[in-house]
């Protein structure tokens, strides 16, 4: 009987996997222990054997598309085998799905029916003929589009299975997307700065004169009639807008004469009626006396109209004392508008979900870092490479979390998990947003150690050169705005940490030490703590001992 293939679980966070690469197709014979595919999933790519000897029957996958864990991704049996029963056998009441490289000529017949595809080949055909399908690969664990930045090959390169096609703009760097195929570029699908969805097709590469119109004739196309039909609505708009009316004149009266009606653009009528200009004083340059936006911007007020109204009165009236006249200030509303980039996309996402999901509460405290500063001073002195206060700061969580291990745990649902290790994350602010990269097992590093890595991660955070593996699996965040001079400022939880620190500058205040008012150097500590996991006893206990080994920072040496 035929084996089904499933998609195996790799990891344990594994809950499903893109299938990167085909290593074998329908009809190839295989061995146990041979590579059938390569399978992205949320930590790296990682190689699919075979446990089976026989020939691949059926491929149920494309190449690039997330596949669930146990999901089937294939069959393998003997040459010729009915493979349907084994597939219904693991579907159940389900019919199976269509196969994708063995469809019957009479389904092709029906298929007839359906849209028409421009006569050419299907994907499934292109495939055997050596066409591949490069689709926008998932680059992070949070990324769901990519944007092109650039494309290093243009339609009619030759190019080669190791060949960069383009750089990927995610919500966390820019990656390079090789095609992993040889061949002739044959479509580009995603213009340089446009965006597209995961697994969605970016090129296709093969032979040279390939007809790929099987597989584009399936895509949406944009839809220019949407917006051809919304301009003649704007223009009926205007014309309607520009309707003029017959206008009263002051002695009550209406007037059907032609020379009585204000001819103006909509946009004049809206800033004359902001500045309060009667337009009947307004003398048009447009075709036909029509009023436009840059007579309205060139009017000046005349006194002709309160020279007549004074000769009006009567004589043996004084006349009234001139009304102070404002001077008129022409401004124009002008802004620019940008494009989101995929960082702020997902900062907006995934700390939207974190404040509208996690309670958040709050706990400040201040810290006496006088011997702290003595102490970075001394160790500046004999230290490879210079520490920082921050550098103190994360050392200090780290030793304090391994004390406090319900702060550094993370909510999940139907149970909590409570880390042993302490992964600390510190927030860097890069040109596009917000990146944070994780210092691992910190309790465990020397200070210099923690020093270098931020240092490194610094580098690359600003050159967009940090991996998937530099910000994933945090248990504990640090955000630091004290060289910014901000005094105290709260943070959102980096999820799905349990908590977050916030890090305000030192300042020089007066202290009372020993019953004397004297300077001081102090800092304030806010943790920001999610309720589900973290109370307020726990999270003020933590910020005790987190104070104690800051003012007596030999603590931390020991």
């Amino acid at each position: 009987m035929a084996d089904v293939i499933k998609m195996p679980k790799m990891s344990d966070t594994m809950t499903e996997g893109v299938l990167a690469k085909w290593h074998k197709k329908v009809g190839d014979k295989v061995k146990s222990g041979d590579v059938l595919a390569e399978v992205e999933t949320d930590k790296a790519t990682m190689d699919m054997e075979s446990y089976w000897d026989g020939t691949i029957l059926y491929i149920g996958v494309e190449e690039g598309s997330a596949v669930p864990v146990d999901a089937i991704m294939a069959v393998i049996g003997k040459e010729g085998e009915d493979y349907k029963a084994a597939l219904e056998a693991e579907k159940g009441a389900e019919a199976p799905k269509a196969e994708s490289t063995e469809a019957p000529k009479a389904e092709e017949k029906k298929e007839e029916a359906a849209p028409a595809q421009g006569g050419g080949l299907s994907e499934e055909e292109l495939a055997a003929k050596g066409v591949t399908v490069i689709r926008m690969p998932l680059l992070s664990d949070t990324m769901t589009e990519g944007v092109i930045a650039e494309w290093h090959k243009k339609v009619g390169d030759k190019v080669k299975d190791d060949d960069v096609l383009a750089d990927v703009e995610t919500d966390k760097a820019t990656m390079e997307v090789m095609g992993y195929a040889t061949g002739t570029l044959l479509h580009i699908g995603v213009e340089k700065g446009a965006a597209a969805k995961v697994n969605g097709i970016i090129a296709i590469v093969g032979p040279e004169g390939t007809d790929v119109s099987g597989i584009l004739a399936g895509g949406s196309a944009p839809a220019p009639k949407a917006e051809s039909a919304e301009a003649p609505k704007e223009e009926k708009s205007a014309n309607v807008a520009e309707i003029e009316t017959p206008r009263t004149s002051s002695c009550g009266t209406t007037t059907d004469n032609s020379d009585s009606r204000v001819k103006a653009s909509p946009l004049a009528k809206k800033i004359a009626k902001d500045k309060g200009i009667d337009l009947a004083q307004v003398a048009g340059s447009a075709e036909g006396g029509r009023i436009i936006k840059k007579d309205i911007e060139n009017f000046k007020p005349s006194a002709a109209p309160a020279k007549a109204e004074s000769a009006s009165a009567p004589a043996g009236e004084k006349a009234a004392a001139p009304a102070p006249v404002i001077p008129q200030f022409v401004g124009e509303v002008k802004f620019t508008e940008a494009p989101v980039s995929q960082m702020r996309k997902v900062i907006a996402k995934r700390l939207a979900e974190s404040l509208f999901t996690a309670p958040h509460f709050y706990l400040t405290i201040s810290i006496d870092m006088d011997n702290a500063m003595a102490a970075r001073t001394a160790i500046n002195a004999v230290a490879p490479v210079k520490v920082s206060f921050n550098d103190i700061v994360i050392k200090a969580v780290a030793v304090a979390l391994k004390k406090h291990p319900a702060v550094n745990s993370s909510w999940g649902g139907d149970k909590i998990r409570f880390n042993e290790h302490t992964n600390i994350g510190v927030a860097m602010a890069v040109e596009d947003g917000l990146l944070v990269p994780v210092v691992r097992f910190a309790d465990g590093k020397s200070l210099s150690h923690i020093s270098a890595e931020v240092k490194d991660f610094g580098g690359k955070a600003k050159a967009k050169k940090l991996q998937p593996a530099d910000w994933e699996g945090s248990t504990f965040t640090v955000s630091n705005l004290g060289m910014f001079g901000i005094d105290e400022f709260t943070s959102i939880i980096n999820s799905p940490d349990g908590a977050i620190l916030s890090v305000g500058a030192i300042q020089q205040v007066p202290v009372v030490k020993n019953g004397a008012v004297v300077p001081g150097n102090v800092m304030k500590l806010t943790l920001g703590c999610d309720h589900r996991v973290v109370d307020g006893a726990t999270g003020a206990q933590f910020l005790q001992t987190l104070k104690g080994l800051l003012e007596e920072p030999i603590r931390l040496l020991a």
